[in-house]
């Protein structure tokens, strides 16, 4: 059976400050989710821990005053017979791959999706200047070290993969990185995924490429299908306008990669 357009395990609510939109809350989500049809969506706000200290002792504004007594004033989320809504967070490792959420804190979320292609924010996650040899390389550094980190399994997605953050400066400049990533390295790297039952999320605009740039896009998607990681749909919507566009990119991701139910990740089942 094709994999079904259900869910979107990552959304942000205006409680994130990358996200501006006033109608953008947790009724307003409940309300994209239903009027699609999805029966479990995940509210994942930014969020950094305050118990962790990052490496230099600097959070950038996305994760400053996102702490735990912030992302959890949306609670109680809003439920409806269609649709369950999830409390997770979206959180971050700094350029000492450490993650920004307590043991304690993790215990208290439903889901929680890292990033590891946040490399835009200088003192946080990366040093001052990078070539895209060094972040080819720290792509795969920061990977493995999720994969390393004490995180749960079966709750836990790797948000994201082929975000053109990685590489901000320039649009084509991150797909030259994915490029530099050897398949052997790739596929060394998702049979652990796979190993630690962690999500691979889908999230990519797959409008944006060309249809080689897209072959580059979806290479580490199918590495990852090949080595037997299962997948999640997130939307990273920070307004009601990406909330209206995301089942349709959820579909085109969805059909490139010829997805069956069986490659769904189901962190609440």
């Amino acid at each position: 059976m094709k994999f079904q357009i259900d869910h979107d395990y990552h959304i942000h609510s205006n409680l994130s400050p990358c996200a501006k939109d006033p109608e953008q809350t947790p009724q307003g989500i409940l309300r994209y989710a239903e009027k699609n049809g999805l029966k479990q969506i995940c509210l994942t706000d930014h969020f950094w821990d305050t118990a962790v200290t990052p490496a230099l002792g600097y959070l950038s504004g996305t994760y400053r005053n996102n702490d735990l007594a912030c992302i959890r004033s949306a609670l109680p989320l809003p439920q409806s017979e269609r649709t369950a809504f999830h409390f997770g967070c979206e959180g971050e490792m700094d350029l000492s791959f450490q993650i920004g959420i307590s043991p304690a804190v993790i215990k208290q979320m439903e889901f929680v999706i890292i990033p590891t292609t946040h490399l835009h924010m200088p003192k946080l996650t990366v040093p001052e200047e990078l070539t895209l040899e060094q972040r080819a390389i720290l792509y795969v550094h920061r990977l493995n070290a999720l994969l390393e980190a004490d995180l749960p399994a079966g709750k836990t997605g790797i948000a994201h993969l082929t975000c053109s953050l990685m590489a901000p400066k320039n649009w084509p400049d991150h797909l030259r990185v994915l490029e530099m990533i050897p398949d052997t390295v790739l596929t060394h790297l998702f049979r652990k995924v796979r190993e630690r039952d962690f999500g691979v999320e889908l999230n990519f605009p797959v409008e944006r490429y060309s249809p080689e740039e897209l072959q580059t896009v979806l290479r580490p998607y199918f590495i990852a299908k090949e080595c037997g990681c299962r997948f999640y749909l997130g939307s990273d919507a920070h307004t009601q306008k990406e909330c209206e566009g995301a089942p349709e990119r959820f579909e085109r991701m969805v059909d490139s990669l010829d997805l069956t139910e069986e490659n769904k990740y189901r962190p609440f089942t």
